[in-house]
């Protein structure tokens, strides 16, 4: 089952408004069993744009559907034309404040589990273990013939060598590592197939209108079923792939707290959203735990 895209949300004016008290979230970190779920947000500071914030990139750039990927040879040559200039600005991000601090939460065991709907790595990079990457990694790709997967990092060797001088000047990079590339910079970029049986590849991420793999969801449910609190950090909750789990948690009385400079689709299931930077809420709330700065730091 397929999902529906759902590119935006606009808010009901009862919701409650955001605060600035890190209060209650200070208080479930330290009762411990926090389950995080991540989003765009988290990643802006790292260079990264979200989709939906001020200047998100849905302002300028409708994502790739599963659909017209898997269906048109054309969309796929603009997908890995794009996709291949933004990776090399893309694969340099490194962790900001914000993922060194989920990291540091780990490690004294306050976490119960990282759910992220990011495909960037930066909580692995962060050094956060055990990360459910729900709409998989760009840092993967797969063959959508024989289900070979491969490191993107050949897949970018390859495609270096069959587009010899490939250097387009983007407008900007999106959340999916997909750089903005007119048709006339797309050109007639070469794509390469499947080093294993010649076939189509893909990166291993779950595109609009793509359902998440049924395990992986289940996985999730049962992460948030015997999680003390849900910790939702810099996602609107617009899809329904990390919205489901806020309302599994809300049903079943788990407390759910969202830090998100905006509103967000699950705010009138949240105990409270604190409207601040995510960066400098996590390294406050990890000098409140008493955790030190050199535990906050980046581990390169």
């Amino acid at each position: 089952m397929r999902m529906r895209p759902t590119l935006s949300w606009t808010p009901d004016e009862d919701l409650p408004p955001g605060t600035t008290d890190l209060g209650p979230v200070a208080d479930a970190l330290g009762a411990g069993g926090v389950l995080v779920l991540s989003g765009a947000g988290i990643s802006t500071e790292s260079g990264i744009p979200d989709y939906r914030g001020q200047g998100g990139s849905l302002s300028r750039h409708t994502p790739m559907t599963y659909q017209d990927f898997t269906g048109s040879a054309q969309a796929r040559r603009r997908y890995w034309a794009r996709s291949h200039l933004g990776w090399r600005t893309f694969g340099r991000a490194r962790p900001n404040a914000g993922h060194l601090a989920v990291a540091s939460f780990a490690r004294r065991g306050l976490l119960s589990g990282v759910i992220t709907q990011n495909v960037d790595g930066l909580h692995q990079a962060a050094g956060s273990g055990g990360v459910v990457e729900l709409h998989g990694s760009l840092a993967r790709v797969v063959c959508l013939s024989c289900g070979t997967y491969s490191p993107r990092r050949e897949l970018a060797q390859r495609l270096e060598e069959a587009n010899a001088g490939f250097a387009p000047v983007a407008a900007g990079i999106n959340p999916d590592g997909d750089a903005d590339l007119t048709d006339e910079q797309v050109g007639d970029f070469r794509v390469v197939p499947c080093a294993n049986c010649g076939g189509v590849l893909k990166p291993d991420v779950v595109f609009f209108g793509e359902a998440v793999p049924p395990a992986r969801v289940e996985h999730c449910r049962g992460l948030v079923r015997e999680a003390a609190s849900l910790l939702v950090l810099g996602s609107s909750l617009t899809v329904m792939s990390g919205l489901r789990f806020v309302r599994q948690a809300a049903q079943a009385g788990t407390p759910v707290l969202i830090i998100n400079r905006d509103p967000t689709r699950g705010d009138r299931h949240a105990l409270t959203r604190i409207a601040l930077p995510l960066g400098a809420a996590l390294t406050s709330l990890a000098d409140r735990l008493g955790i030190p700065a050199d535990d906050q730091a980046d581990p390169d």
